[in-house]
């Protein structure tokens, strides 16, 4: 899968499926320094992921400030050729001050075994 570079920072594009309803997002950010992956509360509520009373509220710090963010399991998260069933993701507001539909973190990539090629942009 090619990874595209927009203001220094690599983005690709993932599928989120749940409750058969899916939603693919084009403004992804491949973050192996994000431990968890996270998807904005704004573009996940097209297919039904919200906030309910039951979920765990959690929250996160990074290198530009902290956030609550509240987890749910997904059906499926695919990413290119990559696909886990029943993943947990983590929703919030993200607002970074750029546009940014999700972040795929370490957990994914890891579990799926990934490489990222920098030199050809691309991840496999």
């Amino acid at each position: 899968m090619k990874i595209r570079m927009h203001n220094g920072l690599p983005y690709c594009q993932a599928s989120l499926i749940h409750q058969n309803q899916q939603k693919t997002f084009n403004n992804i950010l491949l973050d192996t320094g994000s431990a968890s992956t996270l998807f904005a509360a704004d573009e996940v509520l097209a297919i039904g992921l919200q906030f309910e009373y039951q979920d765990v509220v959690r929250r996160i710090c990074g290198v530009g400030g902290s956030e609550f963010v509240f987890a749910k399991h997904v059906d499926c998260l695919i990413l290119g050729s990559f696909e886990l069933i029943d993943f947990e993701i983590e929703i919030g507001t993200m607002d970074y001050g750029f546009a940014i539909d999700g972040i795929i973190g370490i957990n994914f990539l890891r579990q799926v075994g990934a490489c990222i090629d920098l030199a050809k942009l691309e991840i496999s």
